[in-house]
């Protein structure tokens, strides 16, 4: 596998370039100031096939030899109380929790701060960013897909996905959530070993994975496209619904999701300090991946009835609107390109939400304190986030 080349295949195909001279990719590159070229293309096309063979190795000394709960307990008392040389444990997990313990010199708690309180101050908007823009843009990627085909995450539907996605993001963008040992390092350590987990069972079960085409499973280049969208991409949604941000702010969501990165196992060089690194670095990822499949329309069909089928609102009606608005949304933040490729249905009056949203965070902004702004984002978000695991918790949703 290791002497495959791989080439930016699609740079020619109408999909990349129409994304990068008038589609989003064209609105990231005047955002960011980036200067995008295929220069850098071989120092990152390796990570295509590279992957974090220290959590993969811990899945194996851990989870594959135990009963599910009781390696969980173990992996729960290292997150808790660290490991140190001399401990008597498999090498992986010694490796994985000093690689974890450590504090990177480039870290910055303040900026991190910096960072959350970007998340949170942004209320609802960053749910709708995450939601209508990351995750469903993400969809358009056809080969980044293909783990959650593999590991049939349509089956477990959209409510349980957009359940996970949601801790996780909640979890690790809390004050003081990613010091060593406290909640967001525990959900980075453990969303690290899942997708160890995955890969090994996707490359024990799943016999049609097209290494070559698609990458290694949750490869460490995909990990940083993934890692772009919770920075990059977020804060361009954040934008374009009439959100503004301090330059410290946003150099800490930068800085906030690189350590998360770091936390992950992905390369450091993988992980980009600021807006105009990070479009670059997203260029060259796009031009591997091919558009939309019938895969990428089930995933984003699912994601979009997800407002119907999820009991938190409790009359139908309300449901309907709920996905509508999301519809509006997705038109709004993404391109009509991609909308199209992912089959959104085309909706009446569909600017109007984002609109109103766009004028009423200009307004809200100068007449409402910061401080105030962050606390009630993070009380806001936390009840979405309960809601959503009150629901999961109930069995039919399992």
């Amino acid at each position: 596998m290791e002497n495959t080349i791989l080439q930016p295949r699609f740079k020619e195909s109408s999909h990349f370039k129409d994304f990068w001279t008038k589609g989003n990719g064209k609105q990231l590159i005047e955002f960011s100031g980036a200067e995008v070229s295929f220069n850098d293309f071989e120092k990152f096309a390796p990570y295509f096939y590279h992957v974090d063979d220290i959590g993969d190795q811990v899945v194996r000394d851990v989870y594959l030899v135990k009963k599910f709960h009781e390696a969980s307990k173990e992996i729960e008392h290292y997150i808790r109380n660290g490991v140190s040389e001399s401990d008597a444990i498999p090498e992986s997990v010694r490796k994985l929790f000093l690689q974890t313990q450590k504090i990177p010199d480039w870290l910055d708690y303040e900026l991190i701060k910096s960072g959350a309180e970007l998340c949170m101050r942004s209320n609802l908007d960053s749910l709708i960013s995450l939601r209508d823009y990351c995750l469903i843009g993400g969809y358009d990627y056809a080969y980044l897909n293909k783990p959650l085909v593999a590991t049939e995450a349509l089956k477990k539907g959209a409510v349980k996905r957009l359940s996970e996605t949601l801790d996780f993001w909640v979890n690790v963008t809390r004050y003081d959530a990613l010091e060593v040992h406290k909640k967001g390092y525990e959900f980075a350590i453990k969303t690290r070993l899942i997708h160890s987990y995955a890969r090994i069972s996707i490359k024990k079960h799943y016999k049609n994975w097209d290494t070559e085409n698609w990458g290694e499973p949750i490869n460490s280049w995909d990990m940083m496209a993934t890692y772009i969208g919770f920075s990059l991409v977020f804060l361009h949604s954040l934008h374009k619904l009439g959100n503004t941000f301090s330059e410290k702010e946003e150099k800490g969501i930068f800085h906030l999701w690189k350590y998360v990165g770091y936390l992950l196992g992905i390369p450091e060089r993988l992980l980009p300090n600021d807006k105009k690194q990070a479009t670059e670095y997203f260029y060259l990822w796009t031009s591997v991946q091919p558009p939309a499949d019938k895969d990428s329309v089930l995933l984003a069909h699912s994601l979009l009835n997800e407002s119907l089928e999820n009991p938190i609102l409790k009359y139908q009606f309300q449901r309907k609107n709920l996905r509508y608005l999301h519809i509006c949304c997705t038109w709004f933040l993404l391109d009509d390109e991609v909308c199209r490729r992912l089959q959104i249905p085309d909706v009446s009056n569909k600017n109007a939400f984002p609109r109103t949203k766009w004028l009423i965070n200009k307004i809200y902004d100068k007449l409402v304190s910061r401080q105030a702004r962050i606390n009630k984002g993070n009380k806001d978000q936390m009840k979405v986030l309960s809601d959503y695991l009150k629901i999961t918790h109930n069995s039919n949703f399992h």
